[in-house]
């Protein structure tokens, strides 16, 4: 598999590392789109990549799979016209809280026979939520994520404090580098008017904790995930980053598992 990366931040590094460097089997980032090549031109020397300015450029390279890890801005800007030509790979899934570009999205996937592959970012248990949503009858999903209070709000404090309490939807417009995964779940169960949000800036902790729990006709599910940061970035999650590596190797691995 031959992989086109749009960005060149510390996930992309993770990659480049990870499929070039170590050489992940059958699969290679070989393109990469960045607004100034002359910045980046010792990691597209490291990695042996070829660097991109214009995305038509970019997309017309050798290339079999488009994988964003830039940002928000970019998948709105790029992911329209990138998946008439290619299947892409989107991190920055907070941009398909706008339902009005999420439907523009999915509808020129089906009419250019294209797919989104949207990883689990920081958490996981996506796999069991779509299974129980499979004849929609999940009734109730939650998502309480906690973070260093540092992060999220100026004020110092001594206890815990309840920054947000409410829908996925609106919790992604007051925190948009915050709560990705509420998206990813949204899209994965009930969607994002129904999937409830708890977001918790508490100074006793020092990882990022996100707990889940999935009600329905199946019975109940409940899960925490607690994230060690990437080590080349402090503000990225480790699994955030793992979770795109995952997700190629399933995509380009012949047995399927979940």
């Amino acid at each position: 598999m031959k992989i086109g990366l749009i960005g060149a931040g510390a996930i992309a590094n993770f990659l480049l590392k990870e499929m070039n460097q170590n050489q992940t089997e059958n699969m290679q980032i070989v393109s990469a789109l960045v607004r100034n090549k002359e910045k980046y031109e010792a990691l597209a020397s490291k990695f042996n990549v070829k660097l991109y300015t214009e995305l038509e450029e970019f997309l017309n390279s050798n290339i079999d799979i488009v994988v964003e890890v830039a940002n928000v801005e970019a998948v709105r800007t790029i992911l329209p016209t990138a998946i008439q030509q290619k299947d892409v790979m989107i991190i920055s899934i907070g941009a398909l809280a706008d339902e009005a570009f999420l439907q523009q999205v999915t509808e020129l996937a089906q009419k250019h026979n294209h797919s989104v592959y949207l990883p689990s970012g920081a958490i996981g248990g996506l796999d069991l939520l779509q299974n129980a949503q499979a004849l929609r009858k999940v009734k109730q999903v939650s998502l309480t994520t906690r973070k260093p209070a540092h992060t999220l709000i100026d004020q110092v404090v001594d206890e815990e404090v309840v920054i947000f309490e409410g829908k996925a939807k609106d919790a992604i417009k007051k925190f948009p580098k915050n709560i990705n995964v509420s998206i990813v779940l949204s899209l994965a169960g009930i969607g994002i008017n129904q999937t409830k949000v708890t977001i918790i800036a508490d100074p006793h902790v020092e990882k990022n904790i996100h707990e889940i729990t999935i009600k329905g006709d199946f019975g109940s599910a409940t899960f925490s995930v607690s994230n060690n940061p990437l080590p080349e970035n402090p503000k990225t999650s480790y699994l955030a980053a793992m979770s795109i590596l995952g997700t190629l190797k399933r995509i380009n691995g012949n047995i399927k598992i979940g």
